[in-house]
This record gives C-alpha cells, sequence and structure tokens, in this order.
C-alpha cells in the first residue's frame, strides 16, 4: 500500500501543468535528438543545463529525464526509416528495423518499437518504484568505507561493461579521477594542477568537461564522415500491427524488458549495452536465425524494449545510493549538483517531491512519447533530409552560450573546445570517453569517502577489507578485484568483445 500511496504522491506532482509541460518538452526535445543524427542526448543534457538554472529543481530533472528516454525513442525512428542511428543505443535496431521498411513494413517496425518501449517503460518506471524505498534504507547504513567501496565497484563495472580495450578503460577512469583533483584542496588550502591559471582554481567544470569530450568532439567526428541517407520515399501505413506480429513480438519485447531492466541498473551499463545483449540473446534463441539483418521483427521488438527499459532503471542507483551507472546519469548528478541537491538516500526522505514526482513523470512521458511519436513520423521524414553541415553551426553556438553562461568567462569555452580536441583524438585512438566522465563526476565524493575512512581507520588502508567492522566494504572490494581479474581474462575478454560486434 505504501508503493500505490508513494506513486499517487508523484503523480499528484508531476500531473501539475508546469511539470507536464516541461515533461512534454523533454520527450519532444529527447526524439528530436534522437532522430537527428550526430548530436546524441549526453550532449543536448549538457547543453541545456544552463537554461535549467532557473527552473524548479523537480521540473528541471523531469525535463532532462524525458529528454534522456525521448532520445531512445526518437533514435529507432531514424534506425528503422533511414538505416542510420540517431542514439547508439538503436545501432542494431538499424538491422531488421530499416530491412522490414524497405519490405513495405515501416509502420509494423515503428509500432512495434513503440509499443515495446512503452511496456519496457512502464515496466522500468515500476520497478525503481518498488526498489527505491528498500534499497535507500540500505544506502542509509553506509559508512564511509562502504560508500568508497562501492564507488570503487562502479568504475570497475565501468570498465568491464565498456566497449573495446579493458586497459584503455582503465586509463579513461584514472584520467577522470585525475581531472576531479584539479583545483583547490578543501583540506589544506592548496592548488591542485591549476597551473597557475586563476579560473582553474574551483576546478573543472562538469558541463565545461562533458560539453567538450562529447559535444564538440561529436561534431568533429560527424563531419569527417560523409553519410548516406536511404530515407524510405514510400508512405507509411499499418501504423496498428496486426495479432500475428504482436504474438512474434511479444515473448521478445518480455524478454527484452527484463535484460534491459537488469543491465540498467549495473555501474557501466546502460541502454547501448542492453540492446546489444537483447539482440544477440534474440538471434541465438531463434528458431529462424538467419532471418536476422533481413527483417526479424524481433531484432527489433527485443532491442527496442531493452534499451528503454535500461533507461528507466539507470535512475535506481542514481536517486537510490548516489552512484550515476553511466554518462547520461552522471550528467544527471551534475545536474542535480546546480540545484544544490546530494544525489544519494537523502533524497526520498528530504526531498519525497523531487523522488516520487521524478518517477511518476517517468510513466507520462512514456505515454506521451507514444502518443506524439506515431502521428509525427512525416514531420521526423521530413527533418532527416535536412543536410548535417547545415545543423551543426547552430549546435555549436548553442553549446559556446551553454558554457559561457555559466560563470560568464570566456576561458570556459577556450576549455571546451580543448577538450574537444582530447575528446576526439581519444576517439580516433579508440578510447570511449564515457568512463572518464563517470570516474569524474564520482571522483570528489570519492577522495571525501577515502578521506573521512582513513582518518577513523587512523590510516589504516585495510580498513575497507575488515569484516568485522566494516563487512559492507569488505564484500564490495572483494566483487571488485573478483570482477577485474575476470574481466581481464583473454576468453572472457573475447566473449565479451562480441556482444558490442554481433
Amino acid at each position: 500500500m505504501d508503493l500505490l500511496s508513494n506513486l499517487a504522491y508523484g503523480f499528484s506532482i508531476a500531473a501539475t501543468p508546469t511539470n507536464l509541460l516541461l515533461c512534454l518538452i523533454g520527450a519532444l526535445v529527447g526524439t528530436l535528438i534522437g532522430v537527428l543524427p550526430g548530436i546524441g542526448p549526453i550532449a543536448t543534457i549538457a547543453m541545456l543545463l544552463p537554461i535549467t538554472y532557473k527552473l524548479d529543481p523537480t521540473g528541471a530533472l523531469i525535463m532532462l529525464a524525458g529528454i534522456y528516454y525521448g532520445a531512445q525513442y526518437g533514435g529507432s525512428t531514424t534506425a528503422i526509416l533511414v538505416n542510420l542511428p540517431g542514439e547508439s543505443s538503436s545501432v542494431v535496431t538499424a538491422l531488421d528495423g530499416h530491412q522490414m521498411a524497405k519490405k513495405g513494413r515501416a509502420g509494423t517496425a515503428l509500432a512495434i518499437a513503440a509499443i515495446g518501449s512503452f511496456i519496457a517503460g512502464t515496466f522500468g518506471t515500476i520497478l525503481v518504484a518498488a526498489l527505491g524505498k528498500p534499497l535507500t534504507q540500505v544506502a542509509q547504513a553506509f559508512g564511509p568505507a562502504d560508500y568508497c567501496a562501492l564507488m570503487v565497484l562502479g568504475l570497475v563495472c565501468a570498465v568491464v561493461l565498456a566497449s573495446g580495450s579493458v586497459l584503455k578503460a582503465i586509463t579513461m577512469i584514472f584520467l577522470g579521477l585525475l581531472l576531479s583533483t584539479i583545483g583547490t584542496d578543501l583540506e589544506t588550502g592548496e592548488q591542485r594542477m591549476t597551473f597557475g591559471l586563476l579560473p582553474l582554481a574551483d576546478g573543472i567544470e562538469f558541463v565545461t568537461l562533458a560539453m567538450g569530450v562529447f559535444g564538440f568532439a561529436e561534431i568533429l567526428r560527424n563531419l569527417e564522415q560523409k553519410q548516406s541517407r536511404d530515407v524510405v520515399e514510400q508512405k507509411i501505413t499499418n501504423l496498428m500491427p496486426t495479432k500475428a506480429d504482436l504474438k512474434e513480438a511479444a515473448p521478445a519485447v518480455a524478454r527484452g524488458t527484463l535484460l534491459g531492466s537488469v543491465l540498467g541498473i549495473l555501474p557501466g551499463g546502460g541502454a547501448v549495452l542492453a540492446a546489444f545483449g537483447a539482440y544477440t540473446l534474440e538471434k541465438k534463441i531463434s528458431k529462424k536465425p538467419q532471418e536476422f539483418g533481413k527483417g526479424a521483427i524481433c531484432g527489433v521488438a527485443g532491442p527496442e524494449s531493452a534499451n528503454n527499459a535500461a533507461a528507466q532503471t539507470s535512475f535506481i542507483p542514481l536517486l537510490t545510493l548516489g552512484i550515476p551507472p553511466n554518462a547520461v546519469m552522471a550528467i544527471m548528478v551534475g545536474a542535480m549538483t546546480i540545484h544544490g541537491i546530494v544525489p544519494g538516500p537523502q533524497i526520498m526522505t528530504k526531498q519525497p517531491d523531487l523522488f516520487w514526482g521524478m518517477i511518476a513523470s517517468m510513466w507520462i512521458g512514456n505515454l506521451m512519447l507514444v502518443i506524439i511519436n506515431l502521428p509525427m513520423v512525416g514531420l521526423w521524414v521530413r527533418l532527416l533530409r535536412v543536410p548535417y553541415r547545415m545543423l551543426f553551426p547552430a549546435i555549436l553556438i548553442f553549446c559556446a552560450i551553454g558554457v559561457y553562461s555559466i560563470n560568464n568567462q570566456p576561458f570556459d569555452v577556450v576549455l571546451t573546445a580543448f577538450f574537444g580536441l582530447v575528446g576526439y583524438l581519444l576517439l580516433k585512438l579508440g578510447f570511449e570517453p564515457a568512463p572518464m566522465l563517470v570516474a569524474f563526476v564520482l571522483g570528489k565524493i570519492m577522495e571525501e569517502k577515502l578521506r573521512q575512512a582513513m582518518l577513523l581507520s587512523r590510516g589504516d588502508p585495510m580498513t575497507f577489507f575488515d569484516f568485522g567492522k566494516h563487512p559492507i566494504s569488505a564484500t564490495l572490494m572483494i566483487v571488485s578485484i573478483i570482477l577485474l581479474i575476470v574481466a581481464l581474462l583473454p576468453s572472457i575478454r573475447r566473449k565479451r568483445d562480441e556482444v558490442f560486434v554481433e
């Protein structure tokens, strides 16, 4: 009954005219950036952070959350109609979705993607609400050593679940931790790695790093690619799938929803891993695996359900433990910090309107996306014909204005451009920047908890492995070590890479 009463309270918060409008704006903007290739939710949310300064914290986070799961919807539209994923989690949707479109079944593919996404989003929202209170109660029992160990586990999971080389992922984690230490040490008052530059005395702004590494770098990468847009020209009809289509897709939706819900909670997981994992699962258990890549409806239903379920459940560790499981959630931590909110178990007890209002808004947002997406397919198709060379100058200008508006300092824009070049070089060299952003967000909190734990133990590092005093910390540290060792085993590394390649 507590769950139902809490959800009712959440809907009373989310259903106010202002919050409904912000939810709609977030859903529309998310769909737009999902449809238009080359922008992505990370850069967009980072770009819109300054706009949220004057908004109520609950409304601001509702809008930003809407952008995230809206992008999962929009990305499928581009993948199906143009064979060009608008969002990274929609890469696998393009494999079968576009083939269905070429066979005249674009409407069916879009409808299955929308239905699967809504069902998965609804399940994910209920799961967030159900797990919120028990996980919050567990988190309230955490001490400094336990929190530090939890963050170590989060960083290890980000390494294990990142695509590409394990060594490169570890390198990015250490780079993110290093960047988080730049600025004035709060304990000693000494400046660290500022190189005598006064603007760096307060450290690197989160938006500056996120915008540079994801926004500017993504623009540079897209400009060097010649994108051929194979837009489906025939009129899109049959937006209601047949009973046979629904019967075939239903098991894939269920499997994708469950798999995505689990992978979304894991640090380092998220929508991308969930979509790839769901496609691999569907292909391996299918009685007709040869149909995959040629227009299999399960190849659309499974990944689309998985990425939307993961998008919802990735809020669980953020809202209950204060740990961002992926780069988008790291930006949500930045948004909370801007509004003076400390992510973690205090949110549910001190700001229940924010916690339950945001959860209720997720279901409302998913319903809005189904209603607004299918009837607006024609508009999205016309937008897809806009060349990227006409879009990127506007994107660049908005990014620069957003960065400058934070502190009104030109240095921030220059620093963002520098991180844009760094991010571009990292992408070219095969480094994935997402683990770096997660480490940057966790770095300051991790340093604070580490110092507190060391003070309480009088400098004894074995306090993290003391089952007598800190059983939670000891368990988490041992799990982290085992995960890291397993990830480095050659056979496991090959299997890990197959998920991202198949």
